[in-house]
């Protein structure tokens, strides 16, 4: 039956191409406002407000006794912009998740084999969408408010832990060119990256679109594993018209006739125990190919530029598109006598590149520093900062160089946006968080014009100030 299913899976993903993209349209192409995963611990180890609570304790006990583990996630986030940005205002939006694992070898006797269902209930609005139009969203719950489901797959071990197959709807950004360090930071880029929500169709698959998809993971050995996955590589069916949410509200698509995408990872993790000698740290290098069409964003079909007042308006297609990324978590200074290899001081970064001919963005790097339980007085508490800086094609800026020229207006060139961070997450107590943040956008949108008041040219720069609350049960 697991193999009639991958089987069926994998004879779906036959390659129909997606229709061309005008250049109207691709001026709405700007990248998605999906953003990673909220932060969840999908373990048993999650700190949960039920060690509070001794009769929420008792539950969650007899559900792990027999193999469920349900988590309960309501995360807050109230954000506003006093100074920059197109406007002004103060905005909150919320995520209720809700999550089952199943271990069906306690439940049912099937060694190896797992489950998943969760959901997302999802309200309020973006400040990134409304107010400050930049590329990584602010927050890493912004959505279209919806219910929503998420994730629904089984996983199959073999030889003891050595190969898991995962199979059915799933998503990238929780498996693949993440980092374990940037989980503490709020702003979406931290998760699933700017460069490859902004490239891939519909985002590609993370929060909040998840698509059907087959991963396979091998571990030889604590330190090293092996993941490769195929996706369906368009999770919404709505391409790149910032439709994504809308065409796809209540996450049941299940889209399979689209170009794959594929994406695989080696990971290598040391000194991650707790008696080990150096520093913990883990390296990831991956890659990524979607099998799709893509359009140039400078050159039409016909060999025009796409602003030229003759073109037809429809863009040059490329086949194929593909990026490549390297991750790294290093502990820097470990706190001494602590039992966990990660408290003290951490660093870690991500940089990727994609080709710039029909990428809006082709080079992104992060990076940040992590403080981990240095106040003796608040041990579980966090202090960060970081940086992201997403840098857009070389064509994105041809293409506004001509439209300036052909109608004989001055307008800015987009360029780069780079977003700055920094937060305290405090746990009031286990499985309740409180937050503060504060972020720093420049060159909203790469550096473009303001859509509401053209003539202050791009859009200001904008400071950030909000807090985040999380109760986990």
């Amino acid at each position: 039956m697991r193999v009639a299913t991958a089987a069926i899976l994998a004879a779906g993903f036959a390659a129909a191409p997606f229709e061309a993209v005008r250049a109207e349209d691709a001026a709405l192409a700007s990248p998605s406002t999906a953003p990673a995963s909220p932060p969840t611990v999908a373990n048993a180890e999650q700190p949960s407000i039920s060690s509070s609570v001794p009769a929420l304790g008792d539950f969650k006990k007899a559900l792990l006794d027999r193999g469920v583990n349900l988590q309960l996630n309501y995360i807050q986030d109230t954000f506003g912009n006093p100074t920059g940005g197109v406007k002004q205002t103060l905005d909150y939006e919320s995520v209720l998740y809700m999550v089952v694992d199943s271990n069906l070898g306690m439940l049912m006797g099937l060694d190896g084999m797992s489950f998943r269902v969760n959901a997302y209930q999802i309200q309020g609005r973006g400040i990134s969408a409304h107010n400050i139009y930049n590329l990584a969203p602010i927050s890493s719950l912004e959505a279209l408010p919806t219910t929503r489901l998420f994730e629904l797959w089984l996983e199959q071990k073999f030889f003891g832990d050595l190969v898991s197959i995962r199979v059915g709807q799933q998503v990238a950004d929780n498996q693949f060119f993440n980092t374990d360090a940037g989980a503490l930071f709020v702003n979406n880029s931290f998760g699933w990256p700017t460069i490859t929500s902004s490239d891939l169709p519909s985002g590609g698959p993370g929060y909040p679109l998840s698509t059907p998809g087959i991963r396979v993971k091998v571990t030889p050995n604590e330190q090293l594993a092996l993941l490769a996955a195929i996706f369906n590589g368009d999770p919404s069916g709505a391409g790149f018209t910032g439709q994504q949410e809308v065409k796809d509200p209540a996450g049941i698509n299940f889209r399979i006739q689209d170009p794959p995408f594929v994406i695989a990872e080696a990971q290598y993790r040391y000194n991650q125990d707790k008696n080990a000698p150096g520093l913990a740290g883990t390296v990831r290098v991956g890659g990524w190919y979607h099998f799709g069409p893509f359009s140039d964003y400078h050159i039409g079909y016909d060999g025009q530029s796409l602003a030229a007042p003759t073109s037809s308006g429809w863009p040059m297609v490329h086949n194929g598109n593909f990026g490549i990324y390297g991750v790294i978590d290093q502990m820097l200074w470990r706190l001494p006598g602590s039992d966990d290899p990660k408290k003290g001081i951490g660093a870690f970064s991500r940089i990727s590149f994609s080709p710039p001919d029909r990428n809006l963005i082709d080079f992104y790097a992060e990076g940040g520093v992590e403080f981990m339980g240095l106040i003796a007085q608040r041990p579980d508490d966090s202090f960060g900062c970081a940086a992201v800086f997403t840098h857009l094609s070389a064509p994105v800026r041809a293409l506004d160089r001509d439209t300036a020229f052909f109608s004989g207006e001055s307008r800015p060139l987009r360029n780069y946006e780079l977003d700055l961070e920094v937060t305290y997450q405090a746990q009031i107590v286990p499985g309740w968080i409180v937050q503060p943040d504060f972020q720093y956008i420049f060159h909203p949108g790469g550096g473009a014009v303001d859509p509401i008041n053209s003539a202050v040219g791009r859009i200001p720069d904008a400071a950030v100030f909000g807090i985040r609350t999380m109760v986990s049960f």
